[in-house]
């Protein structure tokens, strides 16, 4: 599951980066040229944040998802195993305290 996340994490990374860079270049044509070439620069943008629109979309209703899944497993340990629970909660506000109290 995590292999998906980063694999997901990085096309999305690249999607935008091309996006960028396709932006960019609609700036540098229609600095220079108003004729065809910006119309087709301006045409693949659309399409790129089209596409990219898409992608996002899909991967926040995954990341949504998983985070109903982690909090319905998280509510079901708490339940099941209240003491444990408590002492793990106990366990790491420990820890965080005594890390912040060193600084």
């Amino acid at each position: 599951m995590n292999a998906e996340i980063v694999g997901s994490r990085d096309k999305l990374i690249n999607d935008f980066k091309t996006v960028v860079a396709d932006a960019e270049e609609l700036l540098k044509v229609t600095a220079s040229a108003a004729g065809e070439q910006a119309n087709v620069a301006r045409s693949r943008v659309r399409e790129s944040l089209a596409e990219a629109k898409v992608k996002l979309a899909a991967a926040e209703e995954i990341a949504v998802a998983r985070a109903k899944e982690a909090a319905k497993a998280t509510d079901e340990f708490v339940h099941d195993h209240p003491w444990k629970a408590i002492g793990l909660a106990a366990s790491i506000g420990l820890i965080f305290g005594l890390l912040i109290g060193r600084r």
